[in-house]
């Protein structure tokens, strides 16, 4: 996940938990049996990319029973599935996992290679048991449990960290006539690389930062290309800091209390004027146009009847939280999205989003997930009589 904050601010924020039961400590991963063949557990965590493994680090340092479930095949969460042309010069941060240091890498290294490299490592070294390939199919209430059913069996568990990002839910708008388009429509979770776009007329829509790099990497092979953006880009030219990022996650926050669906961290954050991005300036790539009405059989059009002849509409739209599997739990409100305090769901408290709204950064996660499992533990600790 990338994030546009000062990393300097916020390295080494990690849990002072002293009180982890040596008994239980090394159990993360381990699962007790009960009637046919249920695996039981105090905490499930889904997915295993920044904001998972986070959770998991502070829950094995608590001394509690969890198992974590990833859907990928491999370590690495949504970083394995970006793109080829994605390198660690271009990544704006990359902040550390809990208890290790993230050593820079080679700025022309593959961010697909380099950050699932980094997280292989820390499972390793702190012997965190992800279970995978593992796809949560739905959740379910069972009591004063949960019910967390898998295409490889069901577990129960006392509480839950979701942790399954958006990267397996791109956002598509819908605009009249998309389905009579003749050419090829992508988003970027389809992108392999420039090359498929040579001699093409492309429509890239949106403005965030994957679509100014895109475009600029797209416009060195295409025979033409177009930008269309929902609102004026904003370019800033101050440094992020750490006030600057509070302001944002505030923003966030303020709409997830309220119940609202998340305004994404990094589509709240404006847009960085790199060299890149005044290069592309100077050479007119950047040149912004409004967002078209409809989409033809050989292009888009606006609004005051002119349009656009294209071969091809690149979607760079973002993404949206994958919580399909929470439905049966019924968790959202009349707003549209879950009402939360923190990561807590206000609606059911066992349950924790960690890398949803607020949290949606790689500082955020570890923070978020520091946050959860200090909540869990006083939840689901017995008072004594």
């Amino acid at each position: 996940m990338v994030t546009y904050l000062d990393m300097s601010i916020h390295r080494h924020i990690y849990c002072q938990e002293e009180h982890c039961d040596p008994r239980r400590a090394g159990m993360g991963g381990d699962s007790a049996v009960v009637g046919s063949g249920m695996r039981r557990v105090d905490v499930v965590v889904i997915g295993a990319g920044q904001a998972g493994l986070s959770s998991a680090y502070f829950l094995r340092r608590a001394g509690m029973e969890f198992v974590v479930l990833d859907a990928n095949p491999a370590p690495g969460g949504a970083w394995q599935h970006r793109w080829p042309t994605l390198r660690m010069a271009t990544v704006h941060g990359i902040f550390d996992l809990p208890g290790t240091r993230f050593d820079p890498p080679d700025p022309d290294e593959p961010a697909a290679t380099a950050v699932p490299a980094y997280f292989a490592a820390f499972e390793r070294e702190f012997a965190i048991d992800v279970r995978r390939p593992v796809t949560v199919t739905a959740v379910r209430d069972s009591g004063d449990d949960l019910l967390v059913e898998t295409d490889a069996g069901t577990w129960r568990t006392r509480a839950l960290i979701n942790a399954t990002g958006t990267w397996t839910h791109p956002f598509w708008p819908r605009y009249p006539g998309a389905g009579t388009f003749h050419g090829r429509q992508l988003h970027t979770a389809d992108y392999d690389g420039p090359a498929e776009f040579a001699g093409k007329r492309v429509v890239v829509v949106g403005g965030g930062t994957s679509a100014v790099q895109l475009l600029s990497e797209i416009a060195d092979v295409a025979a033409e290309t177009t930008w269309v953006t929902r609102q004026p880009p904003v370019f800033r030219d101050e440094p992020f800091t750490l006030e600057y990022g509070r302001e944002i996650i505030a923003r966030v926050d303020e709409r997830v209390r309220a119940g609202l669906p998340p305004e994404s961290v990094v589509r709240a954050t404006e847009l960085s004027r790199t060299p890149a991005v005044e290069a592309a300036m100077r050479r007119g790539i950047l040149d912004r146009h409004p967002m078209f009405e409809r989409i033809t059989a050989d292009g888009v059009g606006w609004s005051d009847g002119t349009e656009q002849a294209a071969d091809v509409i690149f979607w760079n739209t973002g993404w949206r939280a994958a919580l399909a599997h929470l439905t049966p739990l019924r968790l959202r409100g009349p707003g549209g999205g879950i009402v939360m305090d923190g990561t807590r769901v206000v609606a059911d408290p066992r349950i924790h989003l960690v890398g949803y709204g607020p949290s949606a950064s790689t500082v955020g996660a570890n923070r978020a997930g520091r946050a959860a499992v200090r909540e869990l533990r006083t939840r689901l600790t017995p008072v004594p009589a």
